[in-house]
């Protein structure tokens, strides 16, 4: 398997759950006892006029491709009469990818699976430590979907190759796109701390995702949480993996450790927005890698429509490995570039790239984007991504339910596959279509 091949999947749920609220439908309520169904589901229409090298499968040509996932199940918790809430959840996901597959070529358009995606227990501590705040204690253990911070280094465990990838070895049910599966297999996670002030996390995490090798991982962070904005520490301590899933980057986790600084906030200045992370990798048997990015942006609240502006700086040294990375704030983050970062590459390693965001509001249920990328290589005997891409994108809540989300994507690459770039066949103008459909009850 390609190296680079592993480094990327877009979580477009994610982005989906980030800008609309979760809906569940009650099923039984009495006092502090809550019983919920939770229904989620996903579909996309997608084009893209060229095709990609990733997987190995594809040759020079078009790609179209329908795909989507159902998430079915219940959760609840239950009051345990001043000592606390317990809680749990249980899901099932259903996947699948029609058409010709991806553009990558990780999916072929065969994928039909269901598998479990949910199926944990927690318990938070209420009032009981009021030194920490409400809820100062929250363990929980279980297969879950987990995130840390913005998801520059952990966003779930949402890399969803389909049978095109390795002769179906790493097939986890398609519906690479929308990214169906995001919980890791088995994890154990105390959170320590409320919602404001000092606050930090233990977490166990095991993936069984044979695209990200398997990895197990111990997971440590620090934050200090106030209006003005967060400041966090995190350490990851990755352990075991399954050598024969892994790309020869993957096989440097077993003893990788990773250390990051970072902080979100408007700095106490309102309608700005600042954020920044440092990321340090020490490889046993390589050389330390590093990874950062500094971003500002700016609201003009009082302005019709709202505009936003940001700028973005962001740097990935030639083996940084991106981890478990995922969508956070949305589009953009940290998937920078729709076609590139899905498809074509860079994958946040061995690049330097700048991303200038638009976005303005006319209703209250609709957004408009624009996005403009350049990629810039950093070593171009690995390979060539050099190029830029444009992508303008709407956001239309329909209503509590229903979200539609359709893109346009103009990507230029400096080189075809040929010429040490990533293109098959050319270096010429992709024009890639998605309509997504997003909707939770």
């Amino acid at each position: 398997m390609r190296r680079y091949s592993l480094l990327h999947f877009c979580t477009l749920a994610a982005l989906f759950n980030a800008t609309t609220p979760a809906g569940a439908y009650e099923l039984f309520s009495r006092d502090d006892t809550h019983l919920n169904a939770n229904l989620d589901a996903v579909f996309g229409v997608f084009h893209s006029r060229e095709s990609y090298p990733a997987s190995g499968r594809l040759t020079q040509g078009a790609s179209t491709w329908r795909e989507g996932y159902i998430k079915y199940g219940v959760s609840g918790d239950q009051g345990l009469r001043g000592a606390g809430t317990a809680y749990g959840a249980f899901s099932l996901v259903s996947s699948a990818t029609w058409g010709d597959g991806d553009a990558a070529g990780y999916t072929d358009g065969s994928e039909r699976t269901t598998k479990i995606e949910d199926a944990y227990l927690g318990w938070r501590s209420g009032n009981l430590f009021e030194v920490l705040g409400k809820d100062g204690i929250d363990f929980s253990f279980g297969r879950q979907n987990i995130a840390v911070g913005d998801g520059f280094l952990i966003q779930g465990d949402a890399f969803s190759a389909g049978r095109g990838l390795g002769d179906g070895q790493y097939n986890r049910g398609g519906a690479f796109y929308v990214a169906a599966r995001k919980a890791f297999d088995k994890t154990a996670v105390l959170r320590i701390g409320g919602k404001e002030g000092w606050r930090g996390d233990l977490m166990w995490l095991k993936s069984d995702n044979p695209s990200q090798a398997n990895t197990e991982m111990y997971v440590s962070t620090l934050e200090h949480v106030a209006a003005a904005g967060t400041v966090g520490l995190t350490y990851v301590n990755t352990t075991k993996i399954a050598e024969q899933y892994a790309s020869p980057l993957q096989l440097e986790r077993d003893g990788m450790k990773t250390y990051s600084v970072r902080a979100v906030g408007n700095a106490g200045v309102e309608n700005l927005f600042l954020s920044g992370e440092y990321a340090r990798q020490n490889k046993p048997n390589a050389a330390n890698e590093d990874a950062w990015y500094l971003e500002a942006g700016w609201t003009f609240a009082d302005a019709p429509w709202k505009p936003s502006a940001s700028y973005r700086y962001s740097r990935f040294s030639e083996g940084y490995d991106t981890l478990f990375y995922g969508t956070g704030r949305g589009y953009g983050t940290w998937f920078q570039g729709e076609v590139a970062s899905n498809y074509a590459g860079p994958f946040n390693n061995n690049a330097r790239i700048q991303n200038v965001t638009f976005k303005v509001s006319p209703l209250e249920s609709l957004t408009l984007g624009a996005m403009y990328f350049n990629y810039d290589t950093i070593d171009r005997n690995v390979r060539n991504t050099d190029g830029h891409e444009i992508d303008l994108y709407a956001e239309w809540r329909v209503n509590q339910h229903l979200t539609v989300l359709p893109l346009l994507g103009i990507y230029q690459p400096d080189k075809s596959a040929e010429k040490g770039g990533t293109q098959l066949g050319n270096n010429d103008t992709n024009v890639y279509t998605q309509l997504v459909f997003a909707t939770t009850f």
